[in-house]
């Protein structure tokens, strides 16, 4: 893919999202950012705004049909947009875990299937889908967090195969821990059980650290370009944690992966 390509990506407001946005106008790229209130949103050079709510079926079809009045056609989607939750499985409620998985999962569902009958038509994209190495690894006291990104991962598999007869390609970039507001302001379940209290302040304030010494979401953004022009393959795992989890749950047993998940959660 050239630098040419017309390019949508969603939650451009802060975070990872943002720094894509940039990146991709910095390639050459004509880059919309989709953001939930355009007259909040901070101005990115080289990034048109498109109103869009990825959890509203109506706002999603909207804010494409923008994108291909203006510009004509979609070469690439990148879905960012997601949400975080930290809480132990039974703390979390039905309607919490509804909201996460409405947010990261089903969102990227609306957003896809409103863009692929364009790509159809022209018989080329890409889709990049933001999952995160809790796609492929668990997390204590972020199980649902963790499955929406299992969902995202399979699903995006599973669409790879069905889109490729139409010059399409689906990929995945698997972040870890980045420094950003969303991670370091994640929202805690609603309704905590005081069994757990002592080890999820543990696993919370292992996060939290983890986050803070995160690098910056710049590395994850130039993986997700790379994902969307260069050379297809399914997993991008930015340099760094993320890279080095992937080689260890891919080339080590499982116990040894399990015992050092528990210790750099500060879990005996």
């Amino acid at each position: 893919m050239s630098n040419s390509k017309v390019v949508v990506v969603t939650g451009v407001s802060s975070g990872i999202g943002r720094a894509t946005a940039e990146t991709f106008a910095k390639r050459g790229c004509r880059v919309f950012g989709t953001v939930r209130n355009t007259a909040k949103a901070q101005a990115i050079p080289g990034v048109v705004f498109i109103e869009m709510d990825i959890r509203d079926e109506a706002s999603v079809q909207q804010g494409i049909q923008a994108v291909i009045a203006q510009a004509g056609r979609i070469d690439v989607l990148v879905n960012s947009a997601g949400v975080t939750l930290v809480g132990a499985t039974e703390e979390t409620s039905i309607a919490e875990a509804q909201t996460l998985f409405d947010t990261n999962l089903l969102g990227i569902l609306r957003t896809t299937q409103a863009v692929l009958p364009h790509m159809r038509g022209q018989r080329s994209g890409r889709i990049v889908n933001v999952s995160s190495v809790l796609g492929f690894l668990p997390a204590p006291y972020m199980g649902l967090y963790s499955a929406s990104k299992h969902a995202v991962e399979r699903m995006s598999e599973t669409l790879d195969h069905e889109v490729r007869q139409f010059g399409i390609r689906v990929a995945l970039v698997e972040p870890s821990f980045t420094k950003t507001n969303l991670d370091l302001n994640a929202p805690q379940a609603a309704s905590t059980i005081s069994a757990y209290d002592a080890e999820r302040r543990i696993v919370s304030q292992a996060i939290q650290k983890g986050i803070q010494n995160a690098a910056a979401p710049d590395g994850v953004a130039k993986a997700i370009v790379d994902a969307a022009l260069g050379t297809w393959k399914m997993r991008h795992t930015p340099k760094g944690e993320a890279s080095l989890l992937a080689k260890l749950r891919r080339f080590m047993p499982a116990v040894p992966v399990e015992k050092g998940l528990r210790k750099k959660f500060g879990l005996s």
